[in-house]
Formats: structure tokens, sequence, C-alpha cells
């Protein structure tokens, strides 16, 4: 898959999400197939005043690359100071225009940029014009149900000079609740002459093939469905070059990788960033296994990587000895 002057291994992309998509979650997701993997939001103004704790968030290493940078900011100017800044810190940018964040909606940024298409054309051309990296864009269906104007954003991102626009087909009033408009993916698809890549309700292998299938877009990017779950991007390729989908992973499989990820978290982050972060990836490790309710409160109430892995033996163990999944 191309974009812009990048080529990806495959079509199937990482989505960025706050205070998940850090290194080591990157890393994890990269070893099962990810194409293509992305920062967490990175804030254009904390770039700027050389914060060092938004610098962080670039932290990379050549197992993942190539990588996507994701920005937000509510400001051209100061978007494309942020996109010159990062120029060398990974192989795309992309705009954030789409996170429902109360937060970042109020600063004027990520979806609140839905509801004024003449910036948006402001911004990109901004950034177009201050890096030569592939260029993106993330964006919603709109901002609420009286304002879907994806199209109108969409026609906008390519005049501007984006390489592809990434949609997630729900409004911003509608946060995750509902279903995804994948109807929405297939008329942006017709529409745009660059890359459209889909988002939104892809958790198992079959969705990914049916979004593509009814939409056909030229990729997908998988969110929440990657909680725990980096066997969900292991599957899809081999489904979407017409293979089968291998087995659901067994406990002592998910232990294995949780484990890689606690390591991976200890060596970047040390013992204990990783003690407290980690509780809710081993949550989403559990789902759907034998006394995982249990597991999860344990979890959250350890305190140390030492404790954490004597209760991930405990779990697993028992959840590959009594037959793992939940009847």
């Amino acid at each position: 898959m191309k974009i812009g002057k990048l080529t990806l291994k495959n079509n199937i992309w990482l989505a960025p999400m706050a205070g998940i998509t850090n290194l080591p979650y990157r890393q994890i997701m990269k070893r099962f197939g990810a194409g293509l993997v992305f920062t967490e939001m990175v804030s254009a103004n904390g770039l700027i005043r050389d914060g060092r704790r938004t610098r962080e968030l670039l932290a990379s290493c050549d197992e993942e690359r190539p990588l996507g940078i994701q920005l937000f900011g509510d400001d051209p100017e100061v978007l494309a100071k942020a996109a010159r800044l990062v120029s060398q810190d990974g192989e795309l940018i992309d705009i954030n225009m789409g996170c429902p964040v109360r937060k970042v909606v109020r600063s004027g940024a990520g979806s609140a940029l839905l509801q004024t298409p003449e910036k948006i054309g402001r911004m990109i051309a901004a950034v177009r014009s201050a890096s030569a990296l592939p260029l993106t864009v993330k964006i919603r269906s709109g901002w609420d149900r009286s304002s879907v104007n994806f199209l109108e954003v969409g026609r906008i991102a390519e005049s501007e000079g984006a390489d592809a626009v990434i949609l997630h087909p729900r409004t911003r009033c509608q946060g995750f609740e509902g279903h995804a408009d994948w109807e929405h993916i297939r008329t942006l698809k017709q529409a745009l002459g660059i890359p459209v890549i889909g988002s939104g309700d892809i958790f198992q292998p079959e969705d990914a093939e049916a979004m593509i299938e009814q939409t056909r877009c030229d990729g997908i990017m998988i969110g929440r469905g990657a909680y725990g779950n980096p066997w969900l991007i292991g599957a899809i390729e081999p489904l979407l070059r017409g293979g089968q989908a291998p087995a659901a992973p067994s406990p002592s499989e998910r232990h294995r990788i949780a484990g890689e990820h606690l390591d991976l978290y200890r060596h970047i982050f040390g013992e204990r960033k990783a003690a407290l972060d980690m509780r809710k990836h081993l949550c989403w490790y559990s789902r759907g296994l034998n006394n995982a309710a249990n597991f999860r409160s344990q979890v959250n109430r350890c305190q140390s990587a030492a404790e954490l892995r004597q209760a991930m033996s405990e779990f697993f163990l028992a959840a590959e000895a009594g037959g793992g999944v939940k009847p």
C-alpha cells in the first residue's frame, strides 16, 4: 500500500489512541503485523513550547518503523511549526480532526474543527507547506447528525494536498455510542481520488473483511478492537489475502504476550509506571476467560511489576487448565 511516497507492507493500521498507543503497545502490535502504527495524539502547542513530556510521546525504535505521528491543535501556524519539528521523528504526519474528548474539543482542536471547514483547509495547507512527509487527516462524519459534512471535509483535504483521509463514521456527539455508519466510508471513497482508510467497529477479523468489501476502502484502522488483542491484527492479514484466520489464542499464549508487553513497559518506563499502566492492559488481556472479574480486581490492587507477574501466572495457568474461555 502506498501513501504519498511511503510504501507500507499492508493496509492494516493501528489507530492513534491517547493513553494507549505508546511505544511498548506499538511494538507489540507491530510484531503482529500492523502495516502502520501511530503515536498518541501529540500537542502542537506542547511541541513548540519545548515541552519535555510532549516530546516523550515521540520515543520510537527501529522495530516499529514506519511510524505515523498524530498532531493536534487549533492554529494553522502552530501546527505547521510542529510538523517541521517532527520531520525526523517519523515517516508520516496525521492531523487529528476527529477526537471527541471534551478537553480537546474545548481547546478548538480535534472534532471541534469539523464545525469550521474553512479552517480545516488552512490547517492542512499549512502543514503541507511545512513538511514533505506523507500527510493524512483523521476525521469523523461530522459534529452532529444535523451537520454531517465528511464529504466536504474530505474534498478539502484532498484539494489542499493530503495524501489520504481516515474516516471514523460516527459524529462527535455520538462519541463511541451506536454503530459506525460504514456507508459514509463508501461514499467518501467514491468521491475522492486519494486513499480512504476506514475506521470503526472492527472487533473481529471478519469485520475488517466486511468493511473493505462493503466500502471498497483502501485500508482499515484498528482502535478499541485491539485492546488486549493484538491477535486481531494478526488474523486480519491472512483473511484479506484469501486465507483463513488463525484460531483464537490460548490462555498460555495470552500469558506469553502479556508478559512481553510488561517487559517492554518496564524496560522503557521503569518499574513503577509499568506496574500502574499495565493494569488496564492486563484487564483487557483477560477478557472472556474464566474468573476474569476476580483477576481484574486483583490486578488493580497490585503495586509492583512482581505482583502483576504473580497474579498473571496464577490466573492464566488456571485458565489454561480449566479450558480457558467462559462457556
